[in-house]
């Protein structure tokens, strides 16, 4: 490594420092949790490259939960976390389950924590960390005690929020990132934006369209197929067709299953009007949607009638590649950025 390359490669471990230390890991990047891609194999892969991975918890049972971890464990020796769903039915027993394995990170996702959550999480002496879409909830979690933030802006894949993550990161991490290591996340996909979002106080950020391509990824080889495709402008927002039903947007690549959504959505909506369901099982079934439309898509291949949840950095994947290549060339691209500003 010539000398300026390793001031480079300094200051960014400078920057990363904290998020390292919070996390365990190497580096100060997290894996994003994805429905039915974020399973054993990426997340080991991901924690053993030096990075830290996320079990993606969404609709499992607690049964699959606990083997899900338990495999993890057995593929890597490295820290790892789990993300759980706050508006599953079984919240509290995953929770358990996390703490029977002594998980050390829980991610909670989907909506303010229910009261106890963290308090249960907590118990089990695991880190809670939480997702801020606005600078008011990033306060309130605070508050209410969660010890990291991720804030994430609406380039990102999957469910999104209304606001781009280059005005989140102003809005939120000046005002809090003195408080807890606050992690960023949506529409990264070269380190040169790590770099950036270093210097504005992050601890460090969060990828998961980057890494769907990963050789280690389970994704159907049509699923990565439509990803290398892809321009960033094939990730687009559903549309909510009820102000009723308080449907987080997702964002996906363009096919079919858009159209599908919108006739599952007015299903949904007409059960409300007979009566037929409440609001909570009514987003559930939205939920459960969403989990097999990804399914088909990830595991089945069937790229077109099926869910491909992508971010808008989707354009940055051209290639299928090993996990820890994508993370050292991340990690290259930040140093080289960080060479060039006063230290």
């Amino acid at each position: 490594m010539n000398q300026t390359a390793s001031v480079g490669a300094e200051r960014l471990q400078r920057r990363m420092a904290r998020g390292i230390e919070f996390l365990g890991s190497e580096v100060a990047i997290m894996a994003g949790a994805m429905s039915w891609v974020s399973e054993r194999n990426l997340v080991s892969a991901m924690s053993n490259a030096g990075g830290f991975g996320v079990i993606a918890c969404g609709a499992m049972t607690v049964e699959l939960l606990d083997a899900e971890i338990a495999a993890t464990k057995a593929m890597t020796s490295k820290p790892f976390g789990v993300n759980l769903i706050t508006m599953h039915p079984d919240l509290f027993a995953l929770i358990e389950v996390c703490g029977k394995h002594k998980v050390g990170h829980v991610v909670l996702a989907g909506g303010l924590p229910p009261k106890g959550s963290l308090e249960a999480i907590k118990a089990t002496g695991a880190k809670v960390i939480c997702f801020a879409p606005a600078l008011s909830l990033a306060k309130k979690l605070i508050r209410s005690g969660v010890d990291a933030l991720v804030v994430e802006g609406m380039e990102a894949g999957g469910h999104i929020g209304p606001v781009s993550t280059s005005v989140l990161a102003q809005e939120i991490l000046p005002e809090v990132a003195e408080q807890v290591p606050v992690f960023v996340a949506g529409g990264i996909g070269r380190g040169e934006a790590i770099a950036g979002y270093l210097d504005q106080g992050a601890a460090g950020v969060q990828l998961g369209t980057r890494f769907v391509c990963a050789t280690e990824s389970i994704a159907h080889a049509n699923f990565k197929k439509a990803f290398i495709r892809a321009s960033a402008r094939d990730a687009t927002a559903s549309v909510q067709i009820d102000p009723r039903l308080p449907v987080i947007p997702v964002r996906a690549l363009k096919n079919a299953a858009g159209e599908l959504f919108t006739a599952k959505q007015r299903e949904v909506a007409t059960l409300l009007d007979e009566g037929k369901v409440e609001m909570m099982e009514a987003q559930l079934q939205i939920e459960h949607y969403w989990a097999g439309a990804l399914r088909r898509a990830v595991i089945d291949g069937d790229v077109e009638n099926g869910s491909v949840m992508a971010g808008q950095s989707v354009g940055m994947v051209t290639k299928e590649e090993p996990l820890a290549d994508i993370l050292a060339t991340l990690m290259a691209e930040a140093a080289h950025a960080l060479e060039k500003r006063a230290a």
